[in-house]
């Protein structure tokens, strides 16, 4: 038998984005709900948890560099306001990024990064092969040169969506763990959701955060379902013993990026002694499958680029779904149906956006007006004229 219990704001997804916009939520005064069968999983359970707009940037638009560094500036206070509030650690820590080039053309590749990261007003220190094995002495001697982003950071993503769990019950969220059937409308705007075992929730305001799920929900009127896809991530987990407090971590102190014959690989070290490397990135649909081939070739770069992670245990494989826009950035705002405010498309970088993404969101949940920092986000920018610039 159904049930009905109604809220002021339904967040449909309880991944990074979606706790986060919950307990800002929350902490604003109002009736929150956040519905998700599984919350912390699904891509955030997947990724690596870098917080890299300057490493980033060789790939990003202007905008989103831009919005991507300021929520980088905030989250030094928003981790610490979570551990404060629930005493959970997230794993929070700003060491830097070492992008490196494995040969003269992977070189070259990088100095085209460090052209474009500077037009972007950053300044990132040129580094050659013996000042990268100076920062990161376990890389492979025959590392030609790299880049060091010391304002980088990086933060343990199911450490922090534990976190954001833990404040937003504190703050008076309420969790349903069930996934979202269909969207409801009555008289010309969202009047809440029905959820996979038949409970209605009506809410004045709904916030789809589901990821790249959040195109094919039911009922979403034609115009308003976000353009979103799955992207496939393959990711390894490997460990070594755990040292002291003041120790490396593992094989390496910082984040490393790393170009391998025009490959790109990732090392993120957490101080536990656990070394996250990734990530593919296939086109495949919603396939979650890990495959021997997607392992091979981050094994075989990630040594390419440190040695010494053939010596460490393997842990986990795991492959996890991105939310992609047609232009990879997000989407963020209200929606063609009054009351539907969107949350979805971070790609690569939601944990990256969650402290900024929570603000703005609820930000225009109270006030009904939209950062200027989501202006270049909104969803109406894909249903401009053929040709149209995105961004100004």
């Amino acid at each position: 038998m159904s049930t009905s219990a109604s809220t002021g704001v339904l967040v449909i997804g309880g991944g990074v984005i979606g706790l986060s916009i919950g307990w800002r939520a929350a902490q604003r005064g109002m009736a929150v709900t956040i519905a998700d069968p599984a919350p912390g999983g699904g891509a955030s359970h997947a990724a690596a948890g870098m917080i890299t707009p300057i490493s980033e940037a060789a790939y990003a638009e202007r905008e989103l560099f831009r919005l991507g560094s300021e929520s980088q500036r905030r989250y030094p206070a928003f981790a610490a306001e979570l551990t404060g509030i629930t005493g959970e650690p997230t794993g929070y820590r700003q060491t830097g990024t070492l992008q490196v080039a494995y040969d003269a053309d992977d070189l070259a590749v990088l100095g085209e990064y460090q052209a474009l990261q500077e037009s972007f007003g950053v300044t990132t220190r040129r580094l050659t092969a013996r000042d990268c094995r100076r920062e990161e002495p376990m890389l492979d001697p025959s590392i030609s040169g790299g880049l060091l982003a010391p304002d980088d950071a990086s933060v343990d993503p199911r450490l922090l969506t534990r976190a954001l769990l833990a404040a937003a019950v504190a703050a008076g969220a309420d969790i349903i763990r069930q996934p979202a059937a269909e969207i409801l409308s009555a008289a010309g705007r969202t009047a809440g959701a029905v959820l996979a075992d038949g409970t209605r929730i009506l809410a004045r305001w709904v916030v789809l955060a589901a990821g790249w799920n959040s195109g094919s929900i039911a009922g979403l009127p034609p115009g308003t379902a976000p353009p979103v896809r799955p992207v496939k991530g393959q990711i390894l987990r490997l460990r070594s013993l755990p040292r002291g407090p003041d120790s490396p971590p593992g094989l390496l102190a910082r984040s490393v990026r790393g170009m391998v014959h025009g490959s790109s690989v990732y090392l993120v070290p957490r101080q536990s002694g656990e070394l996250v490397v990734g990530a593919t990135q296939e086109e495949l649909g919603a396939d979650t499958r890990v495959t021997a081939g997607g392992v091979w070739e981050l094994l075989r770069d990630a040594r390419t680029v440190v040695p010494g992670i053939t010596e460490l245990e393997l842990t986990e494989a795991v492959a996890g779904l991105r939310p992609g826009t047609p232009d990879n950035a997000p989407v963020l705002g209200p929606s063609a149906l009054p009351g539907l405010v969107l949350a979805t498309g971070h790609f690569r970088a939601g944990v990256l956006l969650a402290p900024v993404t929570a603000d703005i969101i609820t930000g225009y949940l109270t006030t009904e007006r939209l950062s200027g920092l989501a202006a270049p986000f909104t969803p109406q920018r894909f249903s401009r004229p053929a040709g149209a610039r995105l961004w100004k």
